[in-house]
């Protein structure tokens, strides 16, 4: 089984502008609402490739019951934990002048997530056996200890899960020593772990083999236009160009490519071929309005450039 883990769960609400304005009134020409928060972009796009998972989680007030219809909407399978104060964060998006891709977002707080809540969430982690996958992933919210990623590995440290993280800083530093399977920091995460800049594919896997040292398996590192690497536990090493393609929306492409990635793990047990579905799942996100479908994933797969 495949559980996947966002925190902070959201309502992105989309909006597009002919042209954004500060301190005046803008008036909408587009208008979206969609679920997000990493983990669920996760199992959206598994629930595309044809792989269901469960996706856990806080909500809060009318705007989690919002999302939870619409998870339920999308086919997807949830477990989420309801909270008593505040309400599930609407991230709203503001998309101006599109052609010039400019995007400003305003990202609300969240729920405060107390030690009930927690314990809930490893009652529903504590059953999960040798093989399952955990993707931990995205931002905590208020009242969350921000060591609760390192917290819930030790936890289950004795299971052979393999657990993916998706997360920068601190929160993916300090889980290293549990061994995750994969963790996908982008090439600007990256930089920032070791306070330099990530110019190219080869500085990029000298610095993935650094996070392999201090305990990752498997570094999938993003690069945006450039594609993608993978410095696998194997002691393989995989390089890849991004597809070809207009970027239409990058909310997302992400955590699409871990959910391709692991499509591709599941199917084969090959990394190049995991590394080139997560790409083509990242880049299918990224020229669509919404998150890949599976249709459009293998389309990028199957094409020449």
């Amino acid at each position: 089984m495949i559980y996947t883990v966002t925190f902070n769960p959201s309502i992105d609400y989309i909006v597009t502008v002919d042209h954004f304005v500060p301190g005046r009134v803008n008036r909408t020409i587009k208008e979206r609402i969609l679920p997000g928060g990493k983990g669920i972009n996760v199992s959206w796009v598994l629930h595309n490739l044809g792989y269901e998972s469960t996706a856990l989680g806080f909500v809060a007030g009318f705007t989690g019951e919002h999302l939870q219809t619409l998870l339920q909407e999308k086919g997807i399978t949830t477990d989420l934990i309801r909270v008593e104060e505040g309400m599930s964060r609407i991230n709203v998006k503001i998309r101006s002048d599109w052609e010039q891709q400019e995007e400003s977002e305003i990202n609300g707080m969240g729920p405060v997530v107390d030690e009930t809540a927690i314990r809930k969430l490893y009652e529903k982690l504590d059953p999960l056996q040798s093989g399952d996958i955990l993707v931990l992933a995205g931002s905590v919210p208020t009242g969350l200890s921000a060591s609760v990623y390192r917290e819930i590995m030790s936890r289950l440290k004795s299971k052979n899960l393999r657990i993916v993280v998706d997360a920068a800083g601190d929160l993916l530093l300090e889980v290293l020593p549990y061994h995750p399977f994969l963790i996908k920091p982008n090439n600007h995460e990256l930089g920032e772990l070791f306070g330099v800049t990530i110019r190219d594919k080869e500085e990029a896997i000298f610095y993935g083999r650094k996070l392999q040292d201090m305990g990752a398996r498997n570094v999938l590192i993003s690069m945006g236009a450039d594609g993608a690497v993978l410095v696998a536990e194997d002691t393989s090493v995989h390089r890849l160009d991004a597809p070809c393609g207009k970027v239409v929306n990058a909310v997302g492409a992400g955590d699409s490519m871990v959910a391709g990635f692991l499509a591709g793990f599941l199917d084969k047990e090959d990394y190049a071929y995991a590394l080139r579905m997560g790409a083509c799942a990242g880049s299918a996100s990224a020229f669509s309005e919404d998150l890949a479908t599976g249709a459009e994933v293998m389309a990028l797969f199957h094409a020449e450039c």
